[in-house]
């Protein structure tokens, strides 16, 4: 990988998530974690791969890896993040244990279609062997098929998975708002702000509660197996849902080390109140 794309330096996990004002710094993260003892997790690290953060950042996308960064390190665990974008050195799908792409409009999703559909076949062995793949809105979409836009044009997919996606013929009408979602870790909050529909979905991320999904008022939003989330929600996606970041790093850490972790909690009181402000708000419990 190009080298100026290695350990992206932007990034400041102590500003991410405050509990009763006190900041949530890594390096004294012993604090709120009770009895956790990181000299067994030194060593072991996560590798994540983040797809076109120039062109595929709307609405926050980036807070995901923020998100994921920081809940990797307060366990005591390396996160190694790697950027790719056009003109940059050909990654290796297979050398990551998360690979993640953000949402993006039309335009950029042309543009990337032609770059990653070189990249199809690792791509694809890469879902084969397990590598956990988090993809936002236009992401989701290009793994599909193809995309078909207003004007009918059509932006052929990596085909990875048999849905697609049409653009709805009149721009002003987007499933736009806040939306949860019934999944296998729990309610998802998430915010949606797409034209496309997507059909086809074998097995859904989950049933909607509360917004629109896949399409104009469908039951079901997003993709999932076992290891790839397909979604539409915006937020940043894991900011909102802690118990779901940590689903993905289990999930990574078990695979990479052929072990049963059991991550140690971490302080989500301020979050998970929000969170129940929000569900109540939303399905009016």
């Amino acid at each position: 990988m190009n080298k100026n794309n290695n350990n992206v330096p932007d990034i400041k996990t102590s500003n991410i998530s405050k509990v009763e004002n006190t900041e949530l710094d890594t390096k004294d993260n012993v604090k709120v974690i009770d009895n956790l003892q990181f000299q067994n997790n030194e060593e072991k690290s996560i590798k994540i791969l983040y797809l076109y953060p120039d062109m595929l950042e709307l609405y926050g996308d980036y807070g995901n890896i923020q998100v994921l960064k920081y809940r990797i390190e307060a366990r005591g665990y390396k996160a190694i993040i790697d950027r790719y974008s056009i003109g940059d050195d050909v990654p290796n799908f297979n050398d990551y244990d998360i690979v993640f792409a953000g949402g993006g409009a039309d335009n950029e999703q042309s543009i990337l279609a032609e770059d990653l559909v070189k990249y199809k076949d690792n791509i694809k062995d890469a879902v084969e062997n397990g590598v956990f793949f988090l993809l936002i809105c236009g992401a989701y979409q290009l793994f599909g098929k193809y995309y078909k836009g207003v004007e009918g044009n059509i932006i052929p997919g990596l085909e990875v998975f048999d849905y697609y996606t049409v653009a709805n013929p009149d721009r002003k009408k987007r499933c736009i708002g806040n939306i949860v979602i019934e999944t296998k870790v729990g309610n998802v909050i998430g915010f949606e702000n797409h034209g496309g529909q997507t059909f086809d979905i074998s097995n859904s991320f989950g049933n909607v509660l509360f917004g629109n999904g896949n399409k104009f008022g469908d039951s079901e939003e997003g993709f999932f197996k076992n290891n790839v989330i397909a979604t539409y929600l915006h937020g940043p996606l894991l900011s909102k849902n802690p118990e779901l970041c940590d689903y993905i790093i289990k999930y990574c850490l078990d695979r990479k080390y052929n072990e049963v972790v059991t991550l140690a909690p971490l302080n989500d009181k301020f979050e998970n109140l929000c969170r129940e402000q929000l569900l109540n708000r939303f399905l009016e419990k």
